[in-house]
């Protein structure tokens, strides 16, 4: 059995094409023109604007012209994650999936659900005539997940319909009203390199295996952070041992916990002992303190004879493991008006060496302003007290949740009819487009649901088969019954 056997077929056909077109974000041209073909072979009237995005224009069924109009919102771009063993080029490469049990996966790949599922199932709207309707627009937006590029692109105006539907949610039981803004933070050490000195050895330190997940939604887990991992054993054994740092990597992208990272180093021969020593001894510690979030955290000592012909400067390799070390990376407060909700929280996510410069990207994330701002600061100083230079980018407010708009209760009462129980109605601390759109469109009431899916930015995401003919089912009968305008 492949995914195109499951039910709903139309929403499961549409997703299974959609892993067949590489679309990491910021590449997303494929994808693109997959879906205006499509819509073209279904007589689907298509735009694409400036900004990437996509617009499907849906025709109300007969008799229900006069309905207020729905948009359904999704993006069209992934998150471009692997194990470190996958041999997988996420820009020519079709995500492969596979069934086990009730859940779909990729094969040691993201899987894309997020929010591939989302887009299958506006275009499944867009093709469907076994359901009425209103006028429905399906907006598909580009570049999401690394910045919102394509719901900052979109023009006021060009969208009729005052009630949007987000189809991002990763819990089919939850009506999400709210969700935190966000702010990029890139600190960049300049730095020199001088020759190794002789009777040195090299040694790689490697981490692997961490739990990871996405920053916003798993990053109250407290999940090792394999950054973190790395500078723990490093400070000691550069300050002690006279431990050169060659290069570091950590982390991939923003708005994932990294899970794996590296750092190469030359260490003085006399003090190869005490080296070895200290850095067990530091990565075994960290195994227990994270035995129960990362069960499969693999750190190692790995040696690579002749070291590397250079390195970076003592002070400034030594004062960025300090200001990553003490940059917080984990939860900064959490909600005092929704419990159990984040308020405000960090993710120290890249570490790049590159042409002379060592550079630490952070996502921070507020659904308060003004706590974004602050954490910011804080951020900033730590960093520059260390020699960086700080850059920040990429801000954007949080959707202020609005409780007891109709389409909330409308939603509400359509689930408790279709399965006996209400939704779960709560705000996210990831980022929903709809904080930048509902700016350009005040008017909109605005909701988010989507089926289950579990760990979204890490090679173990999984979709929930049970979950996606619940939310197609909602989702039908919810544009069944909005209301006249």
């Amino acid at each position: 059995m492949t995914i195109k056997d499951l039910q709903p077929a139309v929403v499961w056909n549409n997703f299974y094409s959609l892993t067949r077109c590489p679309r990491p974000s910021k590449h997303e041209e494929k994808v693109r023109e997959y879906i205006l073909a499509w819509a073209k072979e279904n007589n689907i009237e298509a735009t694409s604007d400036e900004g990437g995005n996509v617009i499907l224009n849906v025709p109300a069924t007969p008799g229900y012209e006069n309905r207020r109009g729905v948009i359904l919102q999704g993006h069209m771009d992934m998150v471009p994650q692997k194990s470190a063993a996958k041999q997988h080029d996420f820009l020519t490469d079709p995500i492969e999936t596979r069934i086990e049990g009730d859940w779909v996966k990729a094969c040691d790949t993201t899987l894309g659900a997020d929010n591939g599922l989302g887009v299958a199932m506006g275009m499944a709207v867009a093709e469907s005539k076994d359901f009425p309707h209103g006028p429905v627009e399906v907006l598909i937006t580009a570049d999401e997940e690394t910045g919102m590029s394509g719901a900052k692109a979109l023009k006021p105006g060009v969208l009729k319909g005052d009630i949007l539907i987000n189809l991002d949610s990763e819990d089919e039981k939850e009506l999400c009203i709210g969700c935190a803004g966000g702010l990029d933070c890139l600190a960049d050490f300049k730095y020199k390199t001088y020759k190794t000195p002789k009777n040195h050895m090299g040694y790689k330190l490697v981490v692997k295996g961490l739990s990871g997940g996405h920053s916003g939604m798993d990053i109250s887990l407290y999940r090792a952070n394999a950054n973190k991992v790395i500078v723990n054993a490093l400070i000691p054994v550069m300050q002690k041992c006279g431990v050169k740092l060659v290069n570091m990597t950590g982390g991939s992208l923003r708005n994932a916990i990294p899970f794996e990272g590296e750092a190469t180093v030359a260490v003085p021969n006399e003090n190869v002992l005490s080296f070895v020593r200290s850095v067990k001894k530091t990565f075994k510690q960290l195994t227990a303190r994270y035995a129960e979030s990362d069960p499969a955290m693999e750190c190692s000592i790995v040696k690579i004879g002749k070291p590397a012909d250079r390195y970076i400067e003592d002070a400034v390799a030594l004062n960025a493991m300090k200001a990553i070390l003490a940059c917080p990376s984990n939860v900064i407060r959490m909600s005092q008006s929704m419990p159990g909700l984040i308020e405000t929280s960090t993710n120290l996510a890249v570490v790049r060496c590159q042409n002379g410069h060592l550079t630490v990207g952070s996502l921070l994330r507020s659904a308060i302003d003004e706590s974004k701002s602050e954490l910011a600061e804080r951020v900033r100083i730590i960093f520059e007290m260390a020699g960086a230079s700080v850059k920040f980018s990429g801000g954007y407010s949080g959707w202020v949740p609005r409780p007891g708009t109709p389409m909330i209760k409308l939603i509400n009462d359509v689930h408790t009819q279709l399965y006996g129980e209400p939704m779960n109605i709560m705000a996210t601390h990831g980022g929903l487009e709809c904080a930048l759109l509902g700016a350009k469109y005040p008017n909109w009431e605005m909701v988010s649901i989507g089926p289950t899916i579990m760990y979204p930015h890490y090679p173990d995401e999984k979709a929930y088969i049970p979950s996606v003919q619940k939310s197609w089912d909602l989702l039908k009968a919810v544009l069944a019954a909005i209301p006249e305008k």
